[in-house]
């Protein structure tokens, strides 16, 4: 037996909502009427352009209130070949939002036969950070950033957004969550449209660094445990998500030089 869809469109989201809305994600009834309980909150991650496309970091730690909730959290995730989002906010709206995004973009692809462009993608994610104002009404705010590789124009894209869906492009870097001021600042004072992805490697992995000096729920770099930043690049041959061992090699040999050469993380 053959079951047949009342919905012919190519969003996966939107089908979920004609013929399966039970099982759609939603808030639950209780929390609409009450204030949101404490949940788990991820912090810091960001964007930059480089010379052949983007770099997108984001720290590991989720805090609740002021207790630690988890130092393994991740933030970034691949939503297709050529995008990543990188999430900040509510920790468990957020990565639901993430992988909904990559099943939507997946499905698009599978019923159209294409990818969709970069900035119908960067519109997908916003009509979904709308669809959460009313969880973030009650304090689940959902406040990703979204870039990636546009093969079309052959240059890398990034966007931020706000909790009502307004989605704005950017086009050097931006950061966002609890530490995003301190890791904007800390961008501003070396990036350049030149940037090679090394270059970039070493300004997303300070920015973080450096937001986690001023901000106590932005994690850094955890020696002891092991535990290192979530970093990936985007270009045009793809999303290359960057090893640890890479990582810990630019966070020892070249931002820890640096910081104790400068400590109040100049350049």
């Amino acid at each position: 037996m053959f079951f047949r869809s009342k919905y012919s469109g190519s969003s996966f989201v939107e089908l979920l909502d004609v013929d399966f809305p039970h099982l759609r994600p939603t808030l639950p009834e209780r929390w609409a009427q009450e204030a949101a309980p404490a949940v788990p909150h991820g912090t810091t991650v960001l964007a930059l352009r480089f010379s052949d496309g983007v770099v997108v970091a984001g720290d590991r730690l989720a805090t609740e209130g002021h207790r630690v909730a988890s130092r393994d959290v991740q933030k970034v995730y691949t939503t297709d070949a050529h995008s990543l989002i990188a999430i900040a906010g509510a920790a468990g709206p957020c990565i639901e939002m993430a992988r909904m995004l990559r099943v939507e973009l997946e499905h698009y692809e599978k019923i159209e036969g294409e990818p969709l462009e970069l900035e119908g993608k960067a519109n997908k994610l916003s009509q979904m950070v709308r669809a959460n104002l009313p969880a973030a009404m009650q304090g689940l705010v959902v406040v990703p950033l979204f870039a990636g590789y546009d093969l079309r124009r052959r240059l890398g894209r990034l966007w931020k957004y706000d909790v009502t869906g307004g989605r704005y492009e950017e086009t050097e870097f931006d950061a966002s969550g609890s530490g995003g001021l301190s890791a904007r600042e800390s961008l501003k004072k070396v990036w350049r449209a030149d940037l090679s992805r090394e270059e970039a490697l070493r300004a997303a992995l300070q920015a973080l660094t450096d937001a986690a000096d001023e901000d106590r729920a932005t994690g850094g770099v955890d020696l002891a445990r092991g535990i290192f930043p979530i970093v990936a690049s985007c270009t045009a041959e793809g999303v290359r998500e960057i090893d640890k061992e890479t990582i810990g090699q630019i966070y020892t040999q070249q931002v820890v030089v640096a910081r104790v050469r400068a400590p109040g993380g100049g350049p």
